[in-house]
């Protein structure tokens, strides 16, 4: 073993693996319950969401690649999918011919719109209603400074 290693201690490997298995389980059940009762992936879910919320939702694809944390390839793709649906629709950029912009179309705020009471009373069932109003408040705060640490990384 490497002695400048810092290992993780016993209550550390019970948090960082109970973490992960959350996150695994929480991220596939709400898959599955956008599956079966939508008719939507949870990927398809979040980028109309994102899209929903952008200014004149619509944003570059590099742009809603990085709001969803996946690779330009993978929106690329999931995008395709939704054009195909009719729930986005690809608009050249003004500027930059070469740029591509995402808009969510009336069809996909419908979409969203019908889709998001079962997906809310999902996250409700599987986190929110397990949890103490002070366990919101320490993992909004933990999961931030996180999630901005990482970010500055990039």
């Amino acid at each position: 073993m490497d002695e400048r290693t810092h290992w993780l201690g016993p209550d550390e490997q019970r948090a960082w693996r109970a973490y992960l298995d959350a996150t695994r389980l929480l991220m596939r059940t709400l898959d599955r319950q956008l599956s079966r009762d939508a008719d939507i992936s949870f990927t398809d879910f979040e980028l109309l969401v994102v899209l929903s919320e952008a200014p004149e939702h619509r944003l570059r694809m590099s742009e809603l690649a990085d709001a969803v944390s996946a690779t330009r390839s993978g929106v690329t793709r999931a995008i395709g999918r939704l054009v195909e649906c009719g729930w986005v629709r690809r608009v050249e950029c003004e500027g930059d011919k070469r740029g591509m912009l995402a808009e969510l179309t009336d069809s996909g705020a419908a979409k969203l719109a019908a889709s998001s009471p079962g997906h809310v009373t999902a996250v409700r069932e599987h986190m929110f209603d397990l949890l103490s109003p002070r366990d919101v408040a320490t993992f909004a705060h933990a999961f931030g400074e996180m999630r901005g640490q990482m970010l500055e990384e990039h």
